[in-house]
């Protein structure tokens, strides 16, 4: 049966032909993370802490606008499919509208209350101050940000991933020098520690849509939509728009709220061990690159194979992607604890935090073929399949019901280490993979959203 699967060579080419590309760009994109990291890290233990804790607001955003984004790429993926250039214009002028004015909530409240925020998390004050400096400078670039995703996003769902690569490239080139320069003061450039950190991360995000949108109009691909269409609202089709878009929207939002309430857990349980979750976090993202790549790549394919009608094929190329992420979790897995325990060497932390880390790499590792599996099926498979009402009750649930209980139960109840903590909460990706995979292999998640009116397939 798995020969059958994997016998047509034309979908590992253009499997390939997507991937690639935008693996290169996630890896670029978790490298300036990584990058940021790696100089904070030599600020000490309060510096990385404090950092990690303000990026959680820009998480959000990220968040939020990979729900927003993720929703739309549903429909421009099948639009693509029929080649219907309107229909991608009059989304990707809702994906803007949405991402800038959620984008500008969060801004108005990293930089006019950032101690508010950081106080939910944590109660050290100098870990709060250090944020706080941190998020006044770089929250004036999210509604850069919410650009910039709509644009990557959309531009992969008509099959362009080679421009956000390179502009990524470039993007993390520009990030890591102003870092260097910015933060420790080389070549005459004043010392500003963690505010330099912010500087030179704000300037990069502003710079990355403004390279995105003027190669798009230079070269008139498929985005370059006329101003007029962009600044109008299509009131016709927001229903049917939000039907589908804003069940993942809400997903994302019910999902990164409680990423963030395990944050506060760990900060509670100690300022060590948010030391040490924000750095495995940061190593476990470069070990995602492959399959968020991989879930994108099968978003497009199976988007395009539903809007041309061809249902027999975009359920095969769901079974070779779920199969696919499944094997390749397993190398992947143990790369990650072989490069990931010596990388944190780089760091200038304390004993405790360094073993915290090396246990969290190892769980982090083993916990990875469940994680995976749960991102191509709802990432990858449902929501191409406009699924998104059922991937919204499950993924945004099971993190409610079951992840955030066993967090606090374990870390305010049991007194657990943070390690063990993090091992109750993955319990949560196995329940919502199995109840997803009953979904899939019931056929009930396909959904032609090109059509004038939503038919339902299985």
């Amino acid at each position: 049966m798995l020969a059958n699967l994997f016998q047509n060579k034309e979908f590992f080419r253009r499997l390939l032909t997507l991937a690639t590309p935008i693996a290169i760009q996630n890896l670029i994109t978790f490298s300036l993370g990584a990058v940021d990291m790696a100089m904070i890290g030599q600020l000490g233990d309060k510096a990385v802490a404090a950092v990690g804790l303000a990026d959680q607001v820009f998480f959000l955003v990220v968040l939020m606008m990979f729900g927003i984004a993720s929703g739309a790429a549903v429909f421009t993926a099948q639009y693509w499919g029929k080649q219907d250039l309107a229909g991608i214009h009059r989304v990707l002028s809702l994906c803007l509208m949405m991402g800038g004015l959620g984008s500008l909530i969060f801004l108005g409240a990293a930089v006019f209350a950032p101690e508010w925020i950081l106080s939910i998390y944590t109660t050290d004050a100098e870990v709060i101050a250090l944020g706080s400096e941190y998020l006044r400078v770089v929250g004036w670039s999210y509604l850069a940000t919410a650009v910039a995703v709509s644009y990557v996003f959309l531009l992969r769902s008509v099959e362009s991933v080679k421009l956000p690569m390179v502009v990524g490239a470039i993007v993390l080139i520009f990030n890591t020098t102003f870092n260097y320069l910015l933060i420790f003061g080389h070549f005459g450039f004043p010392e500003l520690g963690v505010t330099g950190a912010a500087i030179a991360t704000c300037l990069a995000r502003f710079l990355e849509p403004i390279m995105l949108v003027a190669f798009i109009y230079r070269h008139n691909l498929a985005l370059a939509a006329p101003l007029r269409v962009l600044l109008k609202i299509d009131w016709q089709f927001l229903p049917k728009f939000l039907k589908t878009a804003l069940p993942v929207v809400l997903t994302e939002v019910a999902w990164s709220l409680g990423i963030t309430t395990y944050a506060i857990i760990y900060a509670r349980i100690s300022t060590e061990s948010i030391a040490a979750v924000n750095i495995v976090i940061t190593i476990e993202r470069m070990a995602f690159v492959v399959f968020l790549a991989m879930a994108n790549a099968s978003a497009i394919m199976i988007g395009n194979r539903i809007g041309a009608g061809d249902i027999e094929q975009a359920v095969l190329y769901a079974k070779r992607f779920l199969i696919l992420g499944l094997l390749g979790s397993i190398p992947i897995g143990l790369l990650e604890v072989s490069a990931g325990i010596p990388f944190l060497r780089v760091y200038q932390i304390s004993e405790t935090v360094t073993d915290y880390a090396t246990i969290l790499l190892i769980l982090a590792a083993l916990v990875l073929p469940f994680k995976v599996s749960a991102l191509m099926l709802f990432v990858g498979v449902l929501r191409s399949g406009g699924d998104t009402r059922f991937s919204m009750f499950v993924d945004g649930g099971t993190i409610w019901l079951v992840g955030v209980p066993l967090a606090w139960l374990g870390a305010f109840v049991l007194g657990l280490p943070v390690y063990w903590v993090y091992l109750m909460v993955v319990t949560e990706e196995l329940v919502k993979v199995s109840i997803a995979l009953r979904r899939f292999l019931k056929g009930a998640w396909i959904h032609h959203l090109a059509e004038p009116e939503p038919v339902r397939v299985g």
